[in-house]
């Protein structure tokens, strides 16, 4: 795990500066312009200098971060992570802090209208993509010019935000397929949630990212079915694909295999032996596992923080190699 991690840091070794400050990662809270909606409430984590970390919260857990530290190097690679359903910018927060350390600078927003405060828009999945594409936009232009690099983007989605990485690095979902789907599967969680929510106000409008992405990863592909055969031609960057063996919110063979078919050329596929779906999720500190045990309970015999481990190191190898300069 070690070697793989060191040897992740290795690739971006010419474009960070050696010292004392190479494993600091820096935070911030940003407001995304988002059109005529409300700002996208969004988390850079990034690599630091200048600055002493310290125990910060970021609810629901607490990272030692240097809040507002300038940022060490230029023309960083940029990884994007998008949430699933409900969560929130710190859905994915100890991948984020890896990433970071190993030179990414890592852009996780809180999805308007689809996070842990307010759910209004959660059938609204082109208004997804278009927060996606507008993060990309602000951290790439405006966020810290000179920082990130527009010709090394990545991203990472989970669940609603697999979707989301999807559609906006290409793909072209058919949509019309969820109806027949949820007449024949009407207890599956996407099924019970569409039907729960007041729908979205016009047929979506998937935007796509302005910037290529060089290389994605996906886990646990929410409304994989919708993808079928030609829907992801145009993903011709290396994908890494995850599946939940016990997931039983997604369940197979409806989300992860019709994306791994519809793929133009095989991905880098991780089949997690007794992880359930919230299991890609960051490991919950105790309070909050008291909170929500649905969310943050592992099967017997499952643990989340060694998973966790395996899994930021095989994303920021896998990362590293697509976005090299």
């Amino acid at each position: 795990m070690r070697r793989m991690l060191m040897a992740a840091l290795m690739v971006f070794a010419g474009q960070l500066p050696a010292g004392a400050d190479e494993r600091i990662v820096g935070f911030m809270i940003v407001a995304v312009p988002n059109g005529a909606a409300a700002p996208i409430e969004t988390g850079p984590w990034y690599p630091a200098e200048g600055a002493t970390p310290r125990p910060t919260r970021l609810d629901p857990v607490v990272q030692d971060v240097a809040p507002g530290a300038k940022v060490r190097g230029r023309d960083l690679p940029f990884i994007i992570i998008s949430h699933g359903s409900g969560s929130s910018l710190t859905g994915h927060v100890d991948t984020a802090f890896a990433l970071a350390q190993a030179g990414f600078v890592v852009a996780a927003p809180s999805h308007t209208g689809d996070n842990t405060r307010d759910s209004s828009g959660s059938r609204d999945i082109g208004a997804r993509t278009r927060q996606f594409a507008a993060v990309i936009e602000h951290v790439a232009a405006q966020w810290n010019p000179g920082a990130v690099s527009p010709e090394r983007i990545g991203a990472f989605g989970y669940s609603a935000g697999a979707f989301t990485v999807l559609a906006a690095a290409g793909g072209t979902p058919e949509l019309g397929r969820i109806a027949a789907h949820c007449a024949a599967h009407p207890g599956f969680f996407d099924c019970r949630l569409l039907a729960s929510t007041a729908p979205a106000p016009s047929p979506p409008v998937l935007t796509r990212s302005p910037h290529p992405l060089r290389a994605i990863a996906v886990a646990a592909p929410a409304l994989g079915f919708t993808f079928g055969p030609g829907s992801l031609a145009q993903l011709s960057m290396p994908v890494q694909l995850w599946q939940a063996e016990e997931d039983a919110v997604l369940p197979a063979p409806y989300y992860t295999e019709p994306v791994r078919a519809a793929l133009p050329r095989p991905p880098e596929f991780h089949a997690v032996a007794g992880a359930g779906h919230f299991d890609f999720m960051a490991p919950c500190p105790p309070g909050m596992a008291r909170a929500v045990p649905a969310i943050c309970g592992s099967a017997p015999g499952f643990d989340r923080s060694a998973f966790h481990a395996r899994f930021n190191a095989e994303l920021i190898r896998f990362m590293a190699d697509a976005l090299r300069p």
